[in-house]
């Protein structure tokens, strides 16, 4: 039987191997939120969500799908860290996010296979065609320019005011899509072991460490597994984390899933329901000295405050309860606690659940949250019609 930690440990600062300390545990996830301005810049109402969050008590908001790149966006709403970026803007989201003495950092991001097509000619570490997923496959001087890429959107990140960045290997993006043997079919030093498919993320580490400095934090989040079939397992991932054992980054931020259609679905040890990686997360303790945060599926109070307990992870990063109360972590780090009132949905379109966090996210961001009241349906429309319009302001943009 569980028993409950006495004190609350989600209080408990966190401080990272590059000197930096996080006041406290709770951390609220990367979620592509879609607030750009369809130019790559961000908009009032995304710098008014981050200052919410912050001034919601996390440690640290993860800005999601932030891109290194505009030719391989994952929608047209994402935030770019290339030149030409309006960096007054960006300094104001740096700024208003980390009210509160909290941090915030771009997770830096290139959606590869999954570009948004509109928009961009996906490509990945090699050409796939099935159906419902065709890309190109990366020339050796498109990989080798990666670390370039990351380490001068790390440094705009650093010159904004930003307290440090995410690499996004996880979730079917590009460097997940290194790691993943269904996406990674190539035959030279970027493919086959997974010390050589993890060749790419480990320059670009060190790509951005030169840059930003050894007193800026480096996080990185990676899948524990792909849950599919011929995808990233988690012994593969786990050597993964071996590998992050051995490079500059201050924390692995532990998350799975991938989209890849066609793939039958693999759970991989997970479980079905509640946190989802914990099993893995304990493992990943064994190899690792890196603070662990762990994504996905926590609810409650006490599973958070059990996962530090038990040390499956050194911080805990929730996404859609933060959306459901942005002041979710000053109730879970006080006497108030609470619990998140998830709806239930009955027989939403494909999309629609996704759409419709997305566009409460909007309404928070513009403080009207208690008049947000679409269905699925109508906030997949309107977020299908808002994605419509933004591609062409990208193209217009970005060519």
């Amino acid at each position: 039987m569980r028993t409950q930690p006495t004190t609350n440990l989600l209080t408990l600062p966190l401080d990272l191997p590059c000197g930096v300390q996080l006041k406290n545990r709770l951390i609220k996830s990367a979620m592509s939120d879609s607030l750009g301005d369809g130019a790559g810049n961000p908009t009032k109402a995304q710098i008014r969500l981050y200052e919410r969050w912050a001034e919601g008590g996390a440690a640290l908001s993860l800005i999601g799908e932030v891109q290194t790149s505009p030719h391989y966006p994952e929608k047209p709403g994402n935030l770019v860290l290339a030149p030409g970026v309006d960096l007054t803007a960006m300094m104001e989201l740096a700024k208003r996010g980390s009210t509160n003495g909290a941090h915030i950092w771009p997770q830096l991001g290139h959606a590869g296979a999954l570009a948004h097509g509109p928009v961009s000619t996906p490509k990945g570490p090699s050409p796939l065609d099935v159906d419902g997923l065709k890309c190109e496959g990366m020339s050796l001087t498109e990989i080798h320019d990666l670390p370039r890429s990351y380490a001068q959107s790390a440094t705009l990140a650093q010159n904004a005011g930003f307290g440090g960045v995410l690499i996004h290997a996880g979730h079917g993006f590009l460097f997940s899509q290194f790691l993943s043997p269904l996406f990674n079919h190539r035959t030279d030093a970027y493919g086959g072991s997974v010390e050589r498919r993890f060749r790419i993320v480990g320059e670009v580490v060190d790509a951005v460490r030169g840059a930003v400095g050894p007193a800026f934090p480096i996080g990185i989040r990676i899948n524990s597994t792909d849950k599919l079939e011929g995808g990233l397992s988690a012994e593969d991932a786990l050597e993964v984390v071996r590998l992050l054992e051995a490079t500059s980054v201050d924390l692995i931020d532990i998350s799975g899933g991938t989209y890849f259609p066609g793939a039958k679905s693999s759970s991989d040890g997970t479980s079905s329901s509640g946190p989802y990686f914990i099993d893995f997360a304990k493992r990943a303790k064994k190899v690792t000295s890196k603070p662990i945060i762990l994504t996905g599926g926590f609810e409650t109070r006490d599973q958070a405050q059990q996962a530090l307990q038990d040390g499956s992870a050194d911080a805990i990063s929730l996404a859609r309860a933060m959306v459901l109360n942005p002041s979710l972590a000053n109730a879970w780090l006080s006497d108030a606690g609470g619990v998140p009132e998830f709806p239930m949905f009955d027989k939403p379109p494909r999309g629609g659940i996704t759409a419709w966090y997305s566009m409460l996210l909007t309404a928070l961001g513009e403080d009207r949250e208690d008049h947000f009241d679409q269905s699925p349906a109508e906030a997949l429309a309107t977020y299908d019609a808002r994605d419509a319009e933004r591609c062409a302001i990208w193209l217009s943009r970005f060519g």
